[in-house]
């Protein structure tokens, strides 16, 4: 996979590694959504409706996981479907696969198209 954008790219690559580290959650933990909000509230995104955020954070990992798609193109369609700049829909979005899908993380950074499946 080519990045058209290697800067976005590895934001979102940095943001997702930034967010491991420091949104760490036990084995025990809920499906992320407590955690996820909790990030966006860290990083000043937690003025996005809840509902809204969610609904659209957990849509981050099935549009990278279509074919084509990667996380610069996601990153765009998060800020149209938020209404945000691409700053922080990158932030956004590089948090939502950190959460919400984190075997994504590997295949972003070794330039691997993510499937669901496994390859």
């Amino acid at each position: 996979m080519k990045f058209i954008y290697p800067a976005v790219a590895s934001l979102v690559a940095s943001a997702a590694v930034v967010a491991a580290a420091a949104f760490a959650t036990p084995a025990q933990a809920d499906t992320g959504v407590e955690v996820f909000l909790g990030a966006l509230d860290h990083y000043r995104l937690g003025d996005i409706d809840p509902a809204t955020a969610v609904r659209v954070g957990q849509s981050v990992c099935p549009m990278l996981a279509e074919p084509g798609q990667n996380a610069v193109d996601v990153a765009a369609r998060v800020a149209d479907e938020l209404g945000r700049p691409l700053g922080p829909a990158t932030m956004f979005t590089g948090l939502a696969i950190q959460i919400f899908c984190p075997q994504a993380v590997v295949a972003l950074t070794d330039g691997q198209p993510f499937s669901f499946f496994g390859q």
